[in-house]
């Protein structure tokens, strides 16, 4: 079939192989556009016919563009995930206040799961048939979170102790920490629709125990920060890491 040309004899890409290449990314595109809007207004139960029927493909393409079942949910969880980076990376960029960048980042990150509960039960759980066990790309969204904003926390203590560096490890503890408070307490809250709070609320308790986690952090670097302090507009933003677990070259929480 000429979909399964690879070369010509010359071990090179013919025509073929080149308009092959490209249909097949359309579809994959295709489809996993469908999977997320199916998830988005289903739930997690979600069939391949049904994301197949969604991007107006028969099952059988979708399998002819996707390893298996456990491939198509994990490239699911990548496109989940740039989306969700596609939102949240704006709202890393320090700017205005501590405590307005704080307040920024939290309401950013509980504001899209809010919005998009099913895509975050999708990224945590998976599907039914395929629950997940082991994730790189949802692993990979974490550390590659706090590795953005070790590297952040690092560029704003230079900056505050005149050209000091931190500790070694200190900002990855830190960052790490805070990534790990905000993934379990966003979980829980999102699991709990019947008996949670508010989104406002959870925002606030966000907001106040990542201020605390910072501020009470940062004596050790004889540090003492005021929540009200402006960011220093010398800092600079460190651009998110190349590539990544995401389908479109992002790298999610």
């Amino acid at each position: 079939m000429a979909e399964d040309r690879n070369t010509d004899g010359n071990a090179r890409p013919d025509g073929r192989d080149t308009r092959w290449t490209g249909h097949r990314a359309e579809r994959r595109d295709q489809i996993l556009t469908a999977a997320l809007a199916v998830i988005g207004r289903e739930g997690t139960p979600v069939s391949v016919a049904a994301i197949g029927a969604e991007a107006g493909v028969p099952r059988s393409v979708v399998y002819r563009i996707f390893r298996s079942r456990e491939d198509l949910d994990e490239q699911i969880r990548a496109r989940i995930a740039d989306d969700l980076l596609a939102s949240l990376y704006p709202a890393l960029d320090p700017k205005g206040t501590i405590r307005e960048a704080i307040e920024l980042a939290s309401a950013t990150y509980a504001g899209w799961v809010a919005e998009h509960p099913r895509l975050h039960q999708f990224l945590g759980i998976g599907s039914p048939e395929h629950r997940l066990s082991g994730s790189r790309v949802v692993a990979g969204t974490r550390t590659a979170i706090a590795l953005h904003l070790a590297r952040l926390l690092d560029s704003y203590a230079e900056q505050m102790l005149g050209g000091g560096r931190a500790p070694a490890g200190f900002t990855l503890n830190l960052a790490f920490g805070m990534v790990g408070l905000v993934d379990g307490v966003v979980d829980q809250w999102a699991a709990r629709p019947g008996s949670r709070s508010s989104l406002d609320e959870l925002t606030h308790f966000l907001s106040d125990a990542l201020w605390g986690m910072l501020s009470g952090a940062t004596p050790r670097l004889g540090l003492k920060l005021d929540p009200d302090q402006p960011i220093g507009s010398a800092l600079e933003l460190p651009p998110p890491p190349p590539g990544g677990p995401g389908t479109r070259g992002n790298t999610p929480w």
